[in-house]
């Protein structure tokens, strides 16, 4: 009886720890920039940095990090004349941990009630990091002519994850849960924690990164899009938004681990008219770790 409950109290160690984390709460949404708008699905943040007036650039967040990795990005963007903006995917940063299956679809409907509600109708420049890529490649696809031109940064949907924890996580229910819970929060600060002290165009990116992983929600939010959204590649999109015409730059790191350089060869194949650039000294941090490349890259494709 002792072994058993020993064994249960052990399994009940990650479920506990969640359970525990602080929520968003009120007080902390009140000390955060931006704004925030109750939407469809929930209520989610977001912000528009740059000039009142111009041409509205879109930028979508990755898996694991919220709007504020787009800064140092979003400030360059603004300085070329773009109105830009930026908004917390739910499940992440100061917006709502929304109990849904995060698919497509449901990325797609936050994205398209935030601009309704922010009444923007002219045709946007979306920007994509990581699974906001993805994101960014399902809602141009669906509305290329509302999209003047798409960018993507180490986009995710590229392949499919195949094996090893996530995968495993990914797959099986329940069990999937707890295993997911037990390891993946200690596989995630340990890359953060690596990369501290490194350059970056986001000030104290590293502690806001490492406080996300305190918030209860966020990991349950993270196992759903891997079983949901990053379930699947993007191909048919891809293929889409091709033969529709809508300009395409991909940037990538050639360090990268997460997404990897070869993703580069993925995307020419079903997209050959898309323009693509790889920064030599780049991971998968593109967007605060080599900001500027990534801005001249943006540049070069709008000369």
């Amino acid at each position: 009886m002792w072994a058993i409950l020993i064994v249960l109290g052990i399994v009940a160690i990650p479920l506990t720890i969640e359970l525990t984390r602080k929520g968003v709460t009120e007080a902390d949404r009140a000390k955060a920039p931006g704004q925030f708008a109750l939407l469809s699905q929930g209520t989610t943040h977001f912000e528009w940095l740059g000039p009142e007036r111009g041409p509205v650039a879109v930028c979508i967040h990755g898996l694991t990090t919220p709007s504020f990795v787009w800064y140092g990005t979003a400030k360059g963007l603004a300085l070329l004349g773009f109105r830009v903006l930026i908004y917390d995917l739910y499940g992440r940063g100061y917006s709502d941990r929304v109990q849904a299956s995060q698919t497509a679809d449901f990325f797609d409907q936050q994205l398209t009630d935030l601009l309704a509600h922010e009444q923007v109708t002219e045709p946007v420049t979306v920007l994509g990091y990581s699974m906001g890529g993805a994101i960014a490649t399902h809602f141009t696809a669906r509305r290329p002519q509302a999209v003047t031109q798409l960018i993507l940064l180490a986009p995710a949907g590229m392949f499919k994850l195949a094996s090893g924890k996530l995968a495993l996580s990914r797959d099986l229910p329940v069990i999937g849960d707890w295993l997911f819970l037990a390891t993946y929060p200690w596989i995630l600060r340990r890359g953060i924690s690596a990369e501290a002290g490194a350059p970056s165009s986001v000030d104290g990116i590293h502690d806001l990164q490492h406080a996300e992983t305190a918030r209860r929600g966020f990991f349950p939010a993270v196992l759903s899009s891997l079983r949901g959204l990053l379930r699947d590649t993007c191909e048919e999109q891809h293929k889409a938004i091709a033969a529709a015409g809508v300009p395409v730059l991909a940037v990538w790191g050639a360090q990268d681990d997460v997404i990897p350089l070869p993703c580069q060869d993925t995307l020419a194949s079903w997209n050959p008219s898309a323009r693509q650039a790889v920064i030599a000294d780049a991971g998968h941090g593109l967007p605060y770790s080599h900001t500027e490349a990534v801005l001249e890259a943006i540049r070069a494709s709008r000369s």
